[in-house]
């Protein structure tokens, strides 16, 4: 089986190919923007240009890894929405009967209700730039006749986390602050619940939906099922680290996220679907996390 992961060499990208990589008979190709050889840029590229990429792969499976969290309203939409409409014209062209495997975000729903997780028949209502390009990418996928199924994603969490998630950018300041008693970490308002899952349970859910028979629902939860305080895995973060001193909470929340203050998915449907579920804890994601940070450490 041809599996072609594109933005593989992101941060999704990453724990997808590999866990794909262990499948028996695979072979997986990893394409992204800087990507010697099989490159793909999907914020840029012409459909034409796209086709030839899986003409040259002649994938059995895409999966679609690539997106933007931050930058501009622009680049938001040529990433998050123009290039999945792109990939789908080229995968009508040159690859037609491969499945797509396509990373949506919790965003797409905008704020919760506390207590209610949200199901994939829920209205779509972001509030973000981020929320509404991700939504439109979705309608692109879903709307394009392919075999095709949108994993949406709730707040992921686990080793090689960005710096501009609070996730990454915490351990990296942790990892600065050291044993430090006296040592006072800044950050902004931690009263919002999320729904976090580990990097490597949104990577066995793309394994799921890749060699799944038949067709799929068009769209799918892939979360941790349940709503989690920020404050909760800020302070988990801090006692994986062993850090002494003081999380001082302010009142900023990100553009991104700060105009939701609950978020939870219903993920029933994606167990019924693909038979999965998440098996890894947030103390298991954040101790991956703080794990992989101290690698990183010269």
């Amino acid at each position: 089986m041809r599996i072609l992961v594109l933005g593989g060499t992101g941060y999704l990208g990453r724990h997808v190919a590999e866990r794909l990589r262990a499948l028996p008979g695979a072979h997986v190709l990893a394409a992204g923007r800087r990507t010697a050889g099989l490159g793909a840029d999907l914020a840029r590229d012409r459909p034409e240009r796209l086709a030839e990429t899986l003409a040259a792969g002649a994938p059995d499976a895409v999966v679609n890894c690539a997106g933007a969290t931050g930058g501009d309203a622009v680049t938001l939409a040529e990433v998050n929405a123009r290039g999945p409409a792109a990939l789908c014209a080229a995968l009508r062209e040159a690859a037609p009967t491969a499945r797509l495997v396509h990373l949506g975000s919790a965003a797409e729903y905008g704020p919760g209700s506390p207590d209610t997780p949200v199901t994939e028949s829920a209205p779509a209502c972001p509030v973000t730039p981020y929320g509404a390009t991700k939504l439109a990418g979705t309608v692109a996928v879903t709307s394009a006749a392919l075999d095709a199924v949108v994993l949406r994603v709730g707040n992921p969490v686990g080793p090689g986390a960005p710096v501009a998630s609070l996730p990454g950018r915490l351990a990296a300041l942790l990892r600065t602050a050291g044993r430090d008693p006296g040592a006072v970490l800044r950050l902004g308002d931690l009263s919002a619940h999320r729904d976090f899952v580990d990097v490597r349970d949104v990577a066995r859910a793309v394994e799921s939906a890749v060699t799944a028979p038949g067709p799929l629902p068009p769209v799918l939860n892939t979360g941790g099922g349940r709503a989690v305080p920020v404050r909760e895995l800020a302070h988990g973060l801090a006692r994986q680290a062993g850090f002494p001193g003081t999380l001082e909470e302010g009142t900023g929340g990100s553009a991104r996220s700060g105009q939701v203050s609950w978020q939870c998915s219903d993920i029933s449907a994606a167990a019924r679907a693909l038979g999965w579920r998440p098996v890894y804890t947030l103390d298991d994601a954040l101790a991956a996390l703080w794990a992989a940070t101290l690698e990183r450490v010269p």
